[in-house]
C-alpha cells in the first residue's frame, strides 16, 4: 500500500480546496449572467501591465541551506548558503531573486495546525551534507518530507526495522544520493519496490543497495573511446616565415 505522508495529504486536501471554491464561485456567476453582460459593455481596457499579485520578503540561507518563511521551511540549493534572497510570495508558489536574478521558484507551503511549522524539502538541496553526516537523517525534523516518492518512505522503514540505525542511515542516504547522481529517482523508486516485494534470500538484506548501485552504474560501453593525436613539435617551424614577415 502507497504510503502518502503528511505534506502530500497536505497538498492534495490544498488542490480539493481550490476546486470547490472554484466551482462555487462558478455557479454563483452562472445566475448573475445577464447582469454580467451588461457590465461587460461599460468595462474599459484593462491596464497594460498586470497588478501586483505577490507579497514581497527577504530572507537569509542558513548553513542548513534552507531559510524559514511564515511557519514554513524552504530547502534550496547549498550554492545559496549565506545569500538574501528576495522572495516574491504567491498563492502557489516562492519565487527567490538574488538581486535582480531569479534564482529559482518554490512550491509554496502552508504552516500546520497548533504552530507547528511546515517544510518544503528537496532532496537534491540538502543531499552534499547529508553524504558527510548520514546520521542526521535519522532525528531530521523534515525528514518524513524529504522522501521523493512512497517507495523511499518505505524503504527508510525496512532499513530501520532491521535494528541498525546507523546502517539504516548511511544506506538510505546512498539510495538518495543514487537517485540524485545518476538521475534515476523514479526507475530507482521502481526498483527499490520490486525489492522489497520479493521474499529476501536467507542471510541477505530486504534491500540489496550495493545491487542497485551496480545496476544504475554508466555502462563502460557507452563511454565514448577519445583518442588524441598530437602534432610533431618540428610541425610548427613552418610558422615561422610568416610571423616573420607580418612583424
Amino acid at each position: 500500500m502507497a504510503v502518502i505522508g503528511e505534506t502530500q495529504r497536505n497538498s492534495y486536501h490544498f488542490v480539493q480546496a481550490d476546486t470547490w471554491i472554484a466551482d462555487l464561485v462558478g455557479r454563483r456567476n452562472a445566475r448573475r449572467g445577464k447582469m454580467v453582460q451588461l457590465e461587460c459593455a461599460a468595462l474599459r481596457q484593462l491596464p497594460p501591465a498586470r497588478t501586483t499579485d505577490y507579497d514581497e520578503a527577504t530572507v537569509f540561507v542558513t548553513s542548513s541551506s534552507g531559510f524559514v518563511l511564515r511557519k514554513v521551511f524552504y530547502t534550496v540549493p547549498s550554492r545559496l548558503i549565506g545569500f538574501r534572497l528576495r522572495v516574491r510570495l504567491y498563492d502557489d508558489r516562492l519565487e527567490c531573486f538574488v538581486g535582480q536574478s531569479r534564482a529559482l521558484t518554490l512550491r509554496r507551503g502552508r504552516s500546520h495546525g497548533e504552530g507547528r511549522h511546515g517544510h518544503i524539502v528537496d532532496y537534491r538541496h540538502i543531499i552534499h551534507s547529508l553524504r558527510c553526516k548520514p546520521m542526521a537523517l535519522l532525528n531530521l525534523v523534515y525528514r518524513d518530507a524529504l522522501f521523493p516518492r512512497p517507495a523511499y518512505r518505505l524503504a527508510w522503514e525496512k532499513l530501520l526495522a532491521s535494528g541498525d540505525p546507523r546502517a539504516a542511515c548511511k544506506s538510505m542516504v546512498s539510495l538518495l544520493a543514487l537517485a540524485h547522481d545518476r538521475g534515476c529517482e523514479a526507475e530507482l523508486a521502481a526498483a527499490l519496490t520490486e525489492q522489497m516485494q520479493r521474499p529476501p534470500a536467507a542471510g541477505s538484506a530486504a534491500i540489496d543497495v550495493r545491487a542497485l548501485q551496480v545496476r544504475f552504474a554508466p555502462a563502460p560501453a557507452t563511454m565514448p573511446a577519445i583518442v588524441v593525436t598530437l602534432p610533431p613539435v618540428a610541425s610548427y617551424d613552418a610558422l615561422l616565415p610568416s610571423m616573420g614577415e607580418a612583424a
